[in-house]
């Protein structure tokens, strides 16, 4: 079996989780390559070392001296290393480090120093082969990520390793110049890596046992979902979910291969398993996961026929699109249609955009429903089960919460509900309870 582990920077904030983190990959010989990413805050107020390094570098780029805050980036990784009683020297690196920033080599390559010497302490500490992921990770000259270069990049230098330690976040130019992907780069990295060496397993190690049910700010103690499939995750992650980015999935799903995610702190937990497939419920949970996102608004249109009425919706689409404005949801009736947009989207525009339909679809009637919220229930179990919607709106009824938008999507693992940014929280907590 071949697992690739990626760590999180609060993995590796110091020597004392470095060590965990030791622990862990040697508890398996399975764990054989290894992503890391830079040493997040040690303690609340800290500041992480990807923070520090884009300070460093902003004083580099205004001509300013940078040198002590290029010393405190150097001591945080030196007491790394004095913790775990290496014999390493990073001088060589910091050296090319302090030329590079003097030569305003660029923001990106600043920020991707952190993994880099990350990456080299770790290496060290296990005994394992480095490889830059600069050689590796592979961009075109307009800066796109080149993702069947990267692939054959990384699998033929990783089939000479037997063991190795990737950074995380970064990759790099034909040309040599490093390039950083946008967010949770990290995650992407090791998912790439687990594709090229066609791993069993992809392990995301972070500081949390999984991903829960729902939001833990909202709802206490919610429960962690043990099993989730790729469809599942996308759905809670477009409603807001803080779950691993599309990008950091993407690599792994297409080549099946299963995500555990992992606290490094309570590596005894279980986690939770992200799957191509849904597992055999049986009698078990019936909806895997709820998010939502507030601040939206409802233009609902009625008209006569509307139905009968060729192009009616496409007028809609290219009324959005002239205002440069995406929408969320468009559940519709025999003589209604409603336009979810979010707030930000519509950017102040609101009595614009009502004009432009009143004026070019000659509606009956418009009203605009402001200040909402969606919620998703989600869950491959819904719609094996009757009366999953009964429950779900007898729930938020006898919260008081009234519904302004209901709609399922063909898929069938996901029920959206529409209510006033007000009963947000008490909506989540109705249905959390109803399913617990």
């Amino acid at each position: 079996m071949k697992k690739v582990v990626k760590f999180g920077g609060s993995s590796l904030a110091n020597a004392e989780q470095f060590q965990k983190v030791g622990d862990i990959i040697r508890s398996e010989e399975s764990r054989r390559y290894v992503v890391p990413s830079a040493p997040g805050k040690r303690y609340a107020g800290d500041t992480k070392v990807t923070d520090l390094l884009y300070a460093c570098y902003n004083k580099a780029e205004a001509e300013q001296d940078f040198s002590s805050i290029l010393t405190e980036i150097k001591e945080r990784y030196y007491e790394i290393i004095r913790g775990l009683k290496l014999d390493l020297s990073l001088e060589e690196e910091f050296k090319k480090i302090e030329a590079d920033f003097a030569a305003h080599a660029g923001t990106e390559y600043a920020a991707s120093r952190g993994e880099f010497l990350n990456g080299k302490v770790m290496a060290a500490y296990l005994g394992y082969e480095f490889v830059d992921a600069a050689e590796v990770i592979r961009f075109d000259k307009n800066g796109n990520f080149d993702a069947e270069k990267t692939d054959k990049l990384l699998s033929k230098r990783l089939q000479k390793c037997e063991r190795a330690v990737i950074p995380g976040f970064y990759g790099g130019k034909e040309d040599g110049t490093v390039k950083t992907f946008s967010r949770g780069g990290s995650d992407v990295t090791g998912s790439l890596v687990a594709k090229a060496i066609h791993a069993d397993v992809y392990e995301n190690w972070t500081d949390v046992s999984g991903f829960l049910v729902t939001d833990p700010r909202i709802v206490d103690d919610p429960a962690v979902i043990e099993t989730i499939t790729y469809r599942e995750l996308r759905e809670l992650s477009y409603m807001g979910a803080s779950v691993l980015h599309e990008d950091a999935i993407y690599p792994v799903r297409v080549a099946n291969i299963p995500i555990n995610i992992r606290n490094t702190n309570f590596p005894q937990d279980y986690g939770t398993m992200i799957t191509a497939e849904p597992e055999d419920m049986g009698d078990g949970d019936v909806i895997t996961g709820i998010a939502g996102k507030k601040d939206f608004t409802v233009i609902a249109l009625y008209k006569h026929m509307m139905s009968t009425e060729r192009g009616f919706v496409r007028r809609i689409l290219a009324i959005l699109e002239d205002f440069d404005c995406n929408f969320e949801h468009i559940p519709s009736g025999i003589d209604t249609v409603s336009v979810v947009i979010s707030n930000s989207s519509i950017k102040g525009r609101l009595d614009e955009m009502v004009d432009a339909f009143r004026k070019q679809l000659e509606p009956d009637g418009i009203e605009c429903f402001e200040n909402m919220a969606l919620i998703a229930t989600v869950g491959h179990g819904m719609n094996r089960r009757k009366g999953v919607s009964a429950k779900l709106f007898g729930a938020l009824a006898d919260a008081n919460v009234n519904l302004r938008m209901i709609e399922q999507g063909s898929s069938e693992i996901n029920i959206i509900v529409g209510v006033e940014n007000k009963d947000f929280e008490t909506a989540i907590r109705a249905i959390y309870n109803a399913f617990a």
